[in-house]
């Protein structure tokens, strides 16, 4: 069953459900990406959830980005907010990229879905470390929060989806097809991330440790 607006709920106001729990008993991960910024792809993973409002209801979208070419390399979408979802958008990022243990932070927020058993075994069976955002701190997940505004923006904002699989695959079309590979980023020289990956000068260095950014910058699409 997808969720419902409360029957309370201010009809001035549209219902927006909560994506993210952190209220649970697992561990929580320092943050790591604070002090990085990624110099080649598969070395800073940024993930996040957000909803999808339907003619009644909502589905919820997880996304992962590269965060040094913006391409979105996992995501899943279900009527569900469990740790399925948000392991089956890693398992489609790890099956699409080539991980060296040890060489990649996975960045989230706190919520259940990221720090929960199995989630955080994942990514230590990847040799991926795990990496979340401080407490009320949501601007440590700037680069997905941004993603999801645009995301919002340029496809769902406006959209009647009539069930899961309309906007499933009306999402399919817009990251893989629009996002990746035709939207232009001015952070990447205004390419679009598949382009900015596949450029030979650029990826023509041997891989290396992302370098640390300087005190009070903050990553931003």
């Amino acid at each position: 069953m997808f969720n419902r607006p409360p029957a309370h709920e201010n009809p001035d106001r549209p219902f927006r459900p909560p994506t993210t729990d952190s209220r649970h008993r697992f561990s929580v991960y320092p943050n790591l990406a604070r002090k990085m910024m990624p110099t080649s792809a598969n070395q800073l993973w940024v993930a996040d959830i957000t909803y999808v409002r339907l003619a009644e209801g909502f589905v919820y979208l997880a996304v992962i980005l590269d965060a040094w070419s913006r391409r979105v390399v996992g995501w899943a979408l279900a009527d569900h907010l469990r740790a399925e979802l948000a392991l089956t958008a890693l398992d489609m990022a790890l099956a699409a990229r080539t991980v060296a243990p040890g060489e990649l932070v996975h960045h989230s927020d706190r919520g259940i879905q990221y720090a929960c058993t199995a989630y955080v075994e994942r990514l230590t069976a990847a040799g991926i470390q795990p990496s979340m955002s401080r407490a009320g701190c949501p601007w440590d997940n700037a680069m997905a929060e941004s993603f999801m505004r645009t995301l919002k923006r340029e496809e769902v904002d406006g959209r009647r989806y009539r069930d899961q699989a309309d906007v499933e695959a009306r999402i399919a079309i817009f990251l893989e097809k629009v996002y990746n590979r035709q939207r232009l980023h001015s952070a990447l020289a205004y390419r679009p991330p598949a382009a900015f990956e596949g450029d030979d000068r650029l990826l023509s260095a041997p891989p290396h440790a992302a370098e640390p950014i300087a005190q009070g910058t903050t990553i931003c699409v």
